[in-house]
Formats: structure tokens, sequence, C-alpha cells
């Protein structure tokens, strides 16, 4: 039986933004000791917003790409937390712990939308997964 401790997953659909800011600030909140990543169910690439928005908290991005659930291992995870709010999640296949954590997904397509704007829609998102992970942690004593 291994003893290596077992990831936490964040899933949402493209794994470009609210997932990959999850992995980005649980990384930093704890550390090597909690193994964490990210996938979605139909992975495009790292928004770069929310390269921008993390950068502005320390944390950096720009190796992250997005990945697919399909390449996950359900085995080397106990924790899977979706990110979804107004799009279906991903379903991932495994015996993990399941949190589902709504967030409306700052990305948009529409080029009308200001660049301020945009901003602000991803330090929101930023800023909630940050509660939510001190959230889970406290409860938890573990990610």
């Amino acid at each position: 039986m291994s003893t290596e401790p077992k990831t936490t997953l964040f899933l949402c659909v493209a794994n470009s933004a609210r997932s990959q800011m999850a992995e980005g600030l649980a990384r930093k909140l704890f550390g090597a000791h909690a193994p964490v990543m990210s996938a979605g169910s139909e992975p495009s690439h790292v928004n770069p917003y929310a390269i921008e928005v993390m950068r502005e908290v320390g944390i950096d991005i720009t190796t992250h790409h997005s990945k697919s659930v399909q390449q996950v291992d359900p085995a080397t995870v106990s924790t899977v937390i979706t990110l979804c709010a107004e799009e279906v999640c991903p379903v991932f296949l495994g015996k993990a712990q399941r949190l589902h954590w709504p967030i409306a997904d700052p990305a948009s397509k529409d080029p009308t939308i200001p660049r301020d704007e945009m901003l602000t829609r991803f330090r929101n998102a930023r800023d909630t997964i940050q509660r939510m992970l001190e959230a889970h942690a406290k409860d938890s004593r573990q990610v």
C-alpha cells in the first residue's frame, strides 16, 4: 500500500481559469505536503487574465497547461473539488471525496467586456477560491 499522499483535483470545464487558479493557490497555501492538480472536461489553454491576477498575489502559473480529466488516474485522487457554477461540471469516476464550490466562470468570449471588468471578474473568482481553500483547510486540517 502506498504511503504517498493522494492528490486534490480541481475540476472545471476548460481548465483555463478557476481550476488553474485553485491549483496555484493551493500549492502556495499548503505546500508540497498536499499535492494538487487541475483538469477539465474540455481543456483549452490557461487564460491570460488568470495568469495576470495570480501574478498580483505572487503566484506564477505561466508553466501550467490545460489538462483533460481523462488523463487523471482516479486511484491517485483523494478529493475532487468541482468549481462550475452555470455550466455542467465534469464527472470524475473514482472513490474520491467530492466537494462542489459553485464559482461563476470569470472568462468570457464577449469582446465588448472592458479589460478592467475582466480583471475584476478574475480577481473576484481568485479571492473566492482562496477563501474557500482556507475554510476547507481549517475544516479538514488538510487538503
